[in-house]
């Protein structure tokens, strides 16, 4: 895997990326306005529409508004984990998450091939080797998925769940984002309701959070309705607790390093779904992976065959 430089790839200069690319060197971080993405209202609100449907789908009936958030009364199965392992049970449901986004509508798919975020995750990636079987860009798609978060007190914990996403992976890290992560706000984001914590310039440090002196620095990912939030694999990240009435929700595009696992097999539960139908098909077949030779489902190598002496 190359190493990221400072750098600015021919994409990043032509759609005049140069500041969040910098801030992504930075920061770790970076918010990029929706007259910047040249993402539309009409394209959030249509998101946001079919998110509430699919948490009231989900949830077995359960009205959701964007002003109230959930209006009936919600529990966890017996067999459901909290998140604070301090816990002896389960604190009351003010969070769900929404997996599979790519299958429920386009909206989220011409997210997904968006040409600004495309640029800033390459940015942070940047190239394969030449010798790759895949040589050429290196992101690709890990999974797609929406964080539907209402009024709690509780959080991720005192801690507020700092961690790195790219955890998985053994050390030490290099500059190149093993993962990266285009979290679309679907709603204001502001502190008090739930913004997401960083704490700026640790992807410099390429390690794991140290507490409590993380949870210390952290900040808010402030940013208006229909920007999107880019960071490294690398940022240490969390979210702060929703003191407020209402939803903070979002669109989550979580990328990988073609050399990485995703967290959802796309070659296969894309492969019957309608990918082709959004903005740019072939970018998104590419994010995808369907032409990349790995992970192979069969015999991928060409086999010499026995010439039979005449």
């Amino acid at each position: 895997m190359k190493p990221a430089t400072n750098e600015l790839s021919d994409e990043v200069l032509a759609l005049g990326l140069e500041q969040y690319a910098l801030e992504l060197n930075n920061d770790g971080i970076t918010t990029v306005p929706p007259q910047v993405t040249g993402v539309s209202s009409e394209l959030i609100d249509r998101c946001t529409e079919v998110l509430l449907n699919r948490f009231t789908e989900m949830t077995g009936g359960c009205p959701i508004t964007l002003a109230e958030g959930p209006t009936g009364k919600l529990k966890w199965p017996e067999n459901h984990t909290s998140v604070l392992r301090d816990e002896n049970a389960p604190p009351e449901p003010t969070q769900m998450l929404i997996q599979q986004l790519l299958q429920l509508d386009r909206c989220f798919r011409d997210l997904a091939v968006n040409p600004v975020v495309d640029a800033l995750i390459d940015h942070l990636m940047g190239p394969v080797s030449s010798i790759h079987p895949v040589a050429g860009k290196a992101r690709r798609l890990s999974s797609t998925n929406s964080f539907v978060k209402w009024q709690g007190d509780y959080g991720y914990g005192k801690h507020l769940g700092l961690h790195c996403d790219q955890a998985a992976s053994p050390l030490p890290w290099a500059k190149a984002s093993i993962t990266a992560n285009a979290t679309w706000c679907l709603t204001h984001y502001s502190k008090k309701d739930g913004a997401l914590a960083y704490v700026p310039g640790s992807n410099k440090l390429l390690a794991m959070p140290t507490q409590p002196e993380a949870a210390e620095q952290a900040v808010a990912a402030e940013a208006p309705r229909g920007s999107v939030i880019i960071f490294a694999g690398s940022t240490w990240h969390g979210a702060f607790p929703k003191l407020t009435p209402g939803l903070r929700l979002n669109a989550v595009c979580y990328y990988r390093h073609v050399a990485a696992l995703p967290q959802e097999n796309m070659k296969i539960t894309m492969r019957d779904q309608p990918w082709e139908d959004c903005d740019n098909p072939e970018l998104m077949g590419e994010l995808i992976g369907f032409k990349d030779k790995f992970p192979y489902e069969v015999q991928s190598e060409t086999v010499p065959m026995f010439s039979k002496a005449s």
